[in-house]
């Protein structure tokens, strides 16, 4: 598609009326918005002001949780439903929690909703199993597996800025 001085004439009259590029292509036919914007922009045809309005703009009130927003999520990544288990060690809610589970080890077979399925052991061998002790709520570890597998971001982030620093 070529701009004739016809087709040009056209846009600059469209673009005066104050209709939009998406209206102006279509009105032109067989070009894109980004055509129109582009030859207005080379045309350097005056941006168009916002109307000015005399009534003042009305905001809704903001409810309680900042206008209906969800809340911001403290975790992110593979932790971001899980408890906070940083704030129960500090408050030291169970305090077997610190204790090394020994618990019944079971075999892949006899998993289920009720065992903590932390992996004990080098898979290769016939000693392999899994921890088998109660998990927490929610959780498929554990009380101290689940330590481990949910590290706290800060964390994280400290131990790779060491490993980075040597």
């Amino acid at each position: 598609m070529s701009w004739t001085d016809e087709r040009v004439q056209m846009l600059q009259k469209l673009w005066a009326d104050g209709l939009s590029a998406s209206q102006i292509a279509a009105e032109l036919g067989g070009i894109t918005r980004n055509a129109v914007i582009g030859k207005v922009h080379r045309l350097k045809l005056s941006g168009r002001a916002k109307p000015s309005s005399s009534v003042p703009r009305i905001r809704k009130p903001r409810t309680s949780n900042g206008g209906g927003m969800r809340p911001r999520m403290r975790f992110s990544g593979n932790n971001a439903l899980a408890p906070d288990y940083e704030r129960e060690a500090r408050l030291d809610l169970d305090p077997l929690a610190n204790v090394v589970p020994i618990g019944p080890r079971v075999s892949i077979t006899e998993l289920n909703e009720n065992t903590c399925r932390w992996p004990v052991g080098d898979p290769g061998s016939d000693e392999f199993g899994y921890c088998g002790a109660k998990p927490k709520t929610n959780v498929v570890y554990c009380p101290y597996h689940a330590r481990i597998a949910y590290q706290p971001l800060a964390d994280r982030r400290r131990e790779r800025r060491a490993a980075q620093a040597r």
